[in-house]
C-alpha cells in the first residue's frame, strides 16, 4: 500500500483538529479527509521539532519513522485519512522492533475516525426508547 504525503502546513494543522494517540516515542493524529478533496488514497506526514535534536538527528529520526512505518504490517489505514506522526528523542535510540509497535499501538488507539465535519452521532439510552417497538 502507498502512502501520500501531507507537504503544506495547513494540512498539518488541520489533521491537528483530528483523533490523537500516545505511546512511548510518537503521538500520532489522524483526520478522515473531507471528500471534496477525494479519495486519494491515505495521506502521511512526519513532524520532529528542533528541541528533539539538531537537524542530523532530527533527519534520522524521520527517515526511522518512515521505514517503521513501511516495516509496520499490522497497520489498515483508512484511504481517505490523514495521519500526522510526531516524533519524541526516544525514537532516535529506540530499538527498532519497538519502534513499529509503538507506531501499531498508535493506530490501533486511532482506530476508525470519523469524517471531517461530521456531527457526533448521539445513541439514545435505553430509557429514551419507546417500549413498544
Amino acid at each position: 500500500m502507498g502512502w501520500g504525503r501531507l507537504r503544506r502546513r495547513a494540512e498539518f494543522q488541520r489533521v491537528s483538529r483530528g483523533r490523537r494517540a500516545q505511546a512511548e516515542t510518537i503521538t500520532l493524529q489522524a483526520l478522515a479527509r473531507p471528500t471534496d478533496l477525494g479519495a486519494i488514497g491515505p495521506r502521511v506526514g512526519f513532524t520532529v521539532t528542533r528541541k528533539v535534536g539538531d537537524a542530523v538527528e532530527r533527519n534520522r529520526i524521520r527517515r526511522r519513522l518512515k521505514e517503521a512505518l513501511r516495516a509496520a504490517q499490522a497497520i489498515a489505514p483508512a484511504p481517505d485519512s490523514d495521519y500526522v506522526l510526531m516524533a519524541r528523542r526516544e525514537a532516535l535510540t529506540r530499538h527498532f522492533a519497538a519502534l513499529i509497535a509503538d507506531i501499531e499501538r498508535a493506530f490501533a488507539q486511532v482506530g476508525r475516525i470519523r469524517p471531517a465535519g461530521a456531527a457526533e452521532r448521539r445513541r439514545p439510552a435505553a430509557t429514551d426508547r419507546d417500549p413498544r417497538s
